[in-house]
């Protein structure tokens, strides 16, 4: 079996490549990060197995930071290393923080430039149709029984309707499951004959649940790990320290993004409004509005959600040195530096816990209920963002967008009926912006 899946390694410069390109098409948050990573590392290429693509996430769910950059790490980990999980995990995330550095300086010197926005305006539609096809993927592979259609329906009412954090949706669900388990335990198992198709299919992927490695747990690696990360934290503090005329603000701005790092989990839309409070109201980097127009900037730049506290962080430097572009500039990548590092310890450091929980029945029962509920985390999504879309003057029959939703229905088309790539949809999609906004329709 070893050498098989050796033979069946891909080369590291395909991986790169596709790595590369990820990081300019992820558009749609998380659900459309998930959708573009299955259908070519799943679906095309083969290189992980749907068993243990979905394993993965659902851990990197329970993880503070970004999850979708978390799984990337993780796979490209699997893949090729340390330099697999070190390429995906800074690929995932540099294009954005560069388009958003851009942005934010437009920002600043110009203001808001209709053009730009009708520019990217045209992209929200295909960005809702992208979580949408996502939605379909990812509730035809996970949802596998009545079970996991009410978990999906239970976390989508509890989200929607009374807007319950996604981590107390995710303890709920695992408590749930522990439940089920010991008062019921037939009814967390799978259908016997899926299961051995499943188990015949998954032979067809580089990873797969039977190439799972029960790497020790080295106490000398962890810590070599802990100072690594401990060191790189450092730097950055120490030359502020030495070099910045005002180190309070710089020393606030690290301690603050630091903590969002570690302790806000359930992905963007739970970190997002911690940091919007503190900054805006607490801190006073930016105005409200300013952290409004910095969700906009942030929607039409592929990479995580999150990424919007690389806008906060620029403000926070522009604003505070007295409108300087260049304090900005080293506060935005600051900011990005400190709130993205931690992702890269998790996943390193807790690889070996990945690894063994995979071979785990009740592990696995757990999270397969933990997957069934980010269905109803998505569908939520949709909803959250396509209503904006679609009304963008509110839910009402006059402020019906006709032509957002003929395109995402055209989008839909394109990518599952032709296969369009995502990234000429995403082209597509920007001339259609630009083309409304010189007809003025």
């Amino acid at each position: 079996m070893p050498d098989k899946l050796s033979a069946g390694r891909p080369e590291f410069k395909e991986a790169l490549k596709f790595w590369f390109k990820l990081g300019w098409i992820s558009f749609g948050g998380t659900a459309g990060h998930i959708a573009i990573m299955h259908d070519f590392l799943v679906d095309k290429k083969k290189w992980i197995s749907n068993s243990r693509f979905f394993h993965a996430l659902s851990i990197c769910m329970l993880l503070p930071g970004p999850e979708a950059q978390q799984l990337a790490i993780y796979i490209g980990k699997q893949l090729h290393g340390r330099k697999g999980g070190l390429v995906a995990g800074i690929l995932f995330v540099l294009p954005s923080m560069f388009i958003l550095f851009g942005l934010s300086i437009i920002y600043v010197w110009y203001g808001n430039l209709p053009w730009i926005y009708a520019l990217f305006n045209g992209l929200k539609p295909a960005v809702i149709a992208i979580i949408i096809g996502a939605l379909f993927k990812v509730g035809q592979k996970s949802l596998q029984g009545i079970l996991h259609y009410v978990v999906a329906g239970m976390a989508f009412i509890c989200i929607f309707f009374f807007n319950i954090p996604l981590l107390a949706i995710i303890i709920a669900t695992i408590l749930l499951a522990l439940l089920i388990r010991y008062a019921f335990p037939g009814i967390l198992k799978g259908d016997a004959g899926q299961e051995e198709q499943q188990a015949a299919n998954e032979q067809e992927y580089f990873i797969n649940k039977f190439s799972t490695v029960n790497q020790p747990f080295q106490p000398k690696q962890l810590m070599l790990q802990l100072l690594v990360f401990l060191l790189l934290w450092l730097l950055p503090f120490a030359l502020f320290y030495l070099f910045s005329p005002d180190f309070l603000f710089w020393k606030t701005l690290i301690l603050f993004f630091t903590q969002t790092a570690f302790f806000t989990i359930g992905g963007s839309y739970t970190v997002l409004p911690y940091v919007a409070q503190f900054a805006v109201s607490k801190l006073s980097w930016l105005s409200k509005s300013q952290m409004v127009d910095g969700f906009a900037l942030a929607e039409t730049t592929p990479g995580p959600l999150i990424i919007v506290v690389g806008f906060v962080g620029f403000m926070a430097g522009f604003n505070h040195f007295h409108a300087s572009v260049a304090m900005g500039s080293i506060a935005l990548f600051a900011t990005i530096f400190y709130t993205f590092l931690p992702c890269f310890l998790y996943v390193f450091a807790g690889g070996p816990l990945i690894e063994k929980s995979h071979g785990s029945e009740v592990m696995s029962q757990i999270l397969k209920l933990v997957t069934a509920a980010v269905v109803g985390v998505i569908l939520n999504l949709t909803l959250f963002l396509g209503k904006d879309v679609v009304f963008p003057g509110g839910l009402s029959w006059h402020h019906l967008n006709v032509l957002s939703l003929v395109w995402i229905g055209v989008s839909l088309v394109l990518m599952q009926r032709f296969k369009l790539n995502v990234v000429y949809l995403i082209l597509l999609s920007l001339v259609l912006g630009l083309v409304r906004f010189v007809l003025k329709v």
